[in-house]
């Protein structure tokens, strides 16, 4: 197993643990030491400067039929349409692309990959974020803050929110989607 993790402490980490972590950007990793049956990336494509020549880089560094996993915001949702500028997934600056099923799609294809599935992830953590972000705007500070908060101490309302995230995901209106792709050519 091989990955590659810009953040240099979280590289460290899974180096102790006993993986082969290059700490850097995909632009500037090294070729892995065997080419890959599977490739996982979880909120990067939306950060890279160049997410065509990312994904061209890493369908070289595949097998043949390769699989290639990706999580990334989904720009095509209700919440994108809803909040607009305000919208927690948005991460300005440092989300540099946002993608919709569709365009998607076409990175991909330009990448060397096809599309096999979109997977509308059940969480609502953007949703309720976005609306803190606009409560803390209009001046209900406290409550706001509360909601913009709620990604990184969620705990157990997941579960309680899991309902209607369901019902939006089957509706491809959730704010995350898992792309799953296939190595066709580089």
């Amino acid at each position: 197993m091989e990955g590659i993790e810009f953040s240099e402490t979280a590289a460290l980490a899974a180096t102790r643990l006993g993986y082969r972590v290059y700490a850097g950007p995909l632009e500037t990793a090294p070729e892995p030491h065997q080419p890959f049956d599977l490739i996982v990336g979880w909120m990067v494509l939306e950060h890279l400067h160049d997410p065509i020549a990312g994904l061209q880089k890493l369908c070289e560094w595949a097998k043949p039929g390769a699989w290639l996993v990706l999580s990334v915001p989904n720009a095509g949702s209700l919440e994108f349409r809803l909040f607009k500028e305000k919208l927690y997934a948005l991460h300005l600056p440092n989300h540099l692309y946002h993608f919709t099923p569709q365009t998607i799609g076409r990175v991909l294809q330009a990448g060397g990959w096809t599309l096999e599935k979109v997977h509308n992830q059940r969480v609502l953590n953007n949703l309720i974020a976005s609306i803190g972000y606009v409560l803390r705007e209009r001046g209900f500070t406290g409550p706001g803050q509360k909601l913009f908060d709620f990604p990184k101490q969620a705990g157990k309302w997941h579960y309680a929110l899991y309902p209607l995230a369901r019902v939006l995901s089957a509706f491809g209106q959730t704010g995350r989607m898992t792309i799953w792709a296939r190595k066709r050519a580089c």
